[in-house]
């Protein structure tokens, strides 16, 4: 264990209970911060509507009939791969494209 680790273990140890799940939150921020935004974001409070329904029975019913298009073939169609797919999703978007969607 670093010399630094270890002070940290120390000082958490030292820590008063009721400080420790402050902490924990600070911590999760630094180790995860994706996962932490995701906690603080607010719930998705956009209204299901009669329409969505619809169209989740209509896609439920052509599933029955149907075989699930493979998200490898979906890629191909834009010229793109799994590794193209690992990047993206990784990758943050770039500020413009954050305003605009």
């Amino acid at each position: 264990m670093t010399d630094n680790r270890g002070h940290a273990h120390q000082l958490i140890d030292r820590l008063p209970e009721a400080q420790l799940s402050g902490l924990v939150r600070f911590s999760e921020t630094i180790v995860d911060p994706f996962a932490a935004t995701l906690r603080s974001a607010p719930p998705d409070d956009e209204i299901f509507t009669t329409e969505d329904r619809q169209a989740v029975a209509e896609a439920d019913e052509w599933l029955k009939h149907n075989d699930p298009v493979p998200l490898e073939t979906v890629l191909a169609d834009f010229g793109l791969d799994r590794t193209d797919w690992e990047t993206m999703g990784s990758a943050p978007l770039p500020a413009d494209d954050r305003q605009n969607g």
